[in-house]
């Protein structure tokens, strides 16, 4: 056998793939995506492209785009883990902001529109026992 023969090269096969995410941690996924929609369409429009993620690593922040954080969640649904993507070309940090910034900056729109709705619609309120 020489060292190129397939059978003595590395095995990638299903003993190197990652165990199946659990039932918890599967929801928590599919509530990460739900949310980045969320802050996607909250943020895109004042030109934030993604989110910026602290990486374990290396040590540095990484800068991901909307659709390539939806395709890392999505991978790591269908797969277990996510690959390695390049990241943007000298990305503009301000364009990017971490997941508690646009998780609060969704908090803060969600609790204006909150109170902006009109009294009756709460049902039940001061102004529904004045009447």
């Amino acid at each position: 056998m020489t060292p190129f023969d397939d059978a003595s090269g590395p095995d990638f096969g299903p003993a190197d793939a990652p165990p199946p995410l659990t039932m918890e941690e599967r929801a928590g996924v599919l509530d990460d995506l739900a949310e980045l929609e969320v802050f996607r369409t909250l943020l895109e429009p004042t030109g934030i492209k993604g989110i910026v993620v602290d990486c374990p690593d290396c040590d540095e922040e990484h800068h991901v785009d909307w659709a390539l954080m939806q395709s890392n969640l999505r991978q790591l649904l269908d797969e277990g883990q996510t690959g390695r993507h390049e990241p943007p070309f000298d990305p503009d940090p301000d364009d990017y902001v971490s997941w508690d910034y646009a998780s609060g900056y969704a908090d803060g729109v969600a609790a204006m529109a909150e109170h902006e709705e009109p009294s009756g619609r709460h049902g039940g309120g001061k102004h529904a026992r004045e009447e």
